[in-house]
């Protein structure tokens, strides 16, 4: 592991996401790719470079100032592509943005299979312990997230995470 590459990751995302809050206005933004690169890492038992930096500045692109050549720059093509297919394009209306960025994530390639399910794992797990309502809305991204993962499920790393997905969806099946 190239340890380097996701030190450079995680200090650009602390600077990029610099000011930020999680939507209870207290968290710093930085703790949600923190959180999904570690997910990535410890629960999904990967640790591709590249897929560590994407899962660290997988928000950069749609939430601040940052574009995909500065990742390109920074980083290389391969984080860089991994960072724009987890980024929606909001130029479109809502209606067609959603069903477009399943199509982009859906024939990218496994490692934003896998920031996806880590990006999801993340938000339900954040929201099922604050218990926050909308555990309804988070378990159908989860679900959408898994079913946008199936061209990848024969890497290891994504079966792991659709099943580590899967089983945290079942142990919160009461939750509203």
């Amino acid at each position: 592991m190239n340890s380097r590459l996701w030190q450079e990751a995680a200090s650009f995302a602390a600077r990029a996401h610099a000011g930020q809050t999680r939507r209870d206005g207290a968290t710093p933004y930085a703790a949600h790719p923190f959180r999904v690169a570690m997910t990535i890492r410890d629960i999904f038992a990967c640790d591709d470079d590249a897929c560590i930096a994407g899962a660290l500045l997988h928000d950069t692109i749609e939430d601040t100032p940052i574009d995909y050549d500065d990742i390109e720059s920074a980083f290389g093509r391969e984080v860089a592509d991994v960072v724009a297919a987890m980024t929606k394009d909001m130029r479109l209306r809502e209606p067609e943005r959603e069903p477009a960025y399943d199509d982009q994530l859906a024939s990218a390639d496994w490692r934003a299979h896998l920031v996806k399910l880590a990006d999801t794992f993340d938000n339900f797990t954040d929201a099922a312990v604050s218990g926050k309502r909308g555990m309804k809305k988070m378990r159908a991204r989860c679900e959408r997230a898994v079913v946008i993962a199936q061209p990848s499920l024969g890497n290891e790393h994504v079966a792991r995470a659709i099943t580590a997905v899967k089983e945290l969806l079942a142990r919160h099946a009461g939750d509203a």
